[in-house]
């Protein structure tokens, strides 16, 4: 908006012979303009899910035609599973087994197998399913925290009934993972390495308290061959997608102290990482935006336990901008295979658990925010 009264300013001033006089309010018009609203970049928000307690992750086929997501939504088991949505006529299909935990999914570019992490292989599933149904039906609570569950392995579905074949077959938690766009590699997390080696004493102790610790990125081929680590800061390495043109991964960085995260980027062997935001916050969920030009990321900048949508441009040169208003949860965005739509998860409709929402997103006002964006600021660890 402030660009467009610009440039109608300056024709004006045009118009009256009047431009060196009217400029330089013209820029202090433009400097103290309000930022953007969440209107300005996402229209026609509608819910897409309803069923079960809750639903996220919504990712994308490769046509726009259909979503992958996890939901808590099967009868006889609380926890997620991973199901396939098609836009055009509501139907939803269940993708993984039906037991166990699930998360992560992903399609190939193919657009018929899905990349996906699951517990179902441990003998214990239905057990801990009927123990966390009992929790529940007790009426005591909990704060929602994550479980890296260390029987989760990667699979992926083929397309037909169900056909899963296991990628992953280690103890520690296998997931977050996504293909690359010629679909020949695999990036995911994995705490693998803080079971396959004695720990010391002190790590002992953050595995106990932590497990998300020693989670790290790696890559590995699209048969599950080849697995390779591509990390190994201190702290929760996690969340990695390639980028469109291949090249790179994003990711997100945790502190020691699990507390500050950031979005970095790599090449495919680990090599030039860059921290592109140094936000202060817990900044998570990177993805970017087919255009290549910026990265849609959630954090919990203006609060704790207020997640918002924010944008940054690719190169990190720039302040994040906000995307969203709305308390409580916005996250984990991912924009359509043509950049006209945004599906996120959010807690917006009430109850506290999140579900999946869709907007028609605005490119064009994106970069312009972008654009007028202040240079980054370095921030010290205290600030």
């Amino acid at each position: 908006m402030a660009e467009v009264m610009r440039t109608v300013l300056r024709r004006v001033a045009a118009v009256l012979g009047v431009v060196s006089v009217l400029l330089p309010g013209i820029d202090a018009l433009q400097s103290a303009a309000a930022p953007p609203e969440e209107r300005d970049f996402l229209t026609r928000v509608r819910r897409l899910t309803v069923a079960g307690r809750r639903a996220g992750e919504g990712y994308w086929a490769p046509d726009g035609r259909r979503l992958v997501f996890q939901s808590e939504r099967e009868p006889g088991n609380p926890f997620y599973q991973i199901y396939a949505l098609d836009l055009e006529s509501g139907d939803v299909t269940r993708i993984s087994p039906g037991i166990g935990k699930t998360t992560c999914a992903f399609f190939h570019p193919d657009g018929r197998r899905i990349l996906f992490s699951s517990t179902h292989a441990d003998p214990r599933s239905t057990e801990l399913q009927a123990s966390e149904i009992a929790f529940r039906a007790s009426g005591q609570a909990r704060r929602y925290a994550w479980d890296y569950d260390t029987a989760m392995d990667i699979y992926v579905h083929d397309g037909s009934a169900s056909a899963l074949t296991r990628l992953t077959d280690v103890v520690g938690y296998d997931a977050e993972a996504s293909y690359s766009p010629d679909g020949e590699w695999i990036v995911f997390a994995s705490t693998r390495d803080a079971y396959n080696r004695p720990l010391t004493e002190a790590e002992q102790k953050i595995l106990a308290n932590d497990p998300s610790y020693f989670a790290e990125i790696f890559i590995m081929r699209a048969d599950g061959s080849g697995t390779r680590r591509l990390t190994s800061a201190p702290g929760y390495d996690g969340g990695p997608f390639f980028t469109h043109d291949g090249s790179r991964i994003v990711w997100r960085r945790f502190d020691e102290q699990g507390l500050i995260a950031d979005i970095w980027t790599m090449r495919l062997d680990g090599s030039d990482p860059r921290q592109i935001t140094d936000f202060g916050a817990m900044s998570w969920a990177p993805y970017e935006h087919p255009s290549r030009e910026y990265i849609l990321f959630a954090s919990n900048k203006l609060g704790f336990d207020n997640f918002e949508l924010f944008m940054v441009d690719a190169e990190g040169t720039r302040e994040p901008v906000r995307a969203t208003y709305s308390e409580g949860f916005d996250g984990l965005p991912v924009p359509s295979p043509d950049g006209t739509r945004l599906a996120w998860t959010s807690s917006r409709s009430g109850g506290g658990a999140g579900q999946i929402f869709l907007a028609d997103w605005n490119h064009r006002a994106a970069r312009d925010a972008l654009r007028n964006a202040p240079p980054r600021k370095a921030r010290t660890s205290g600030s």
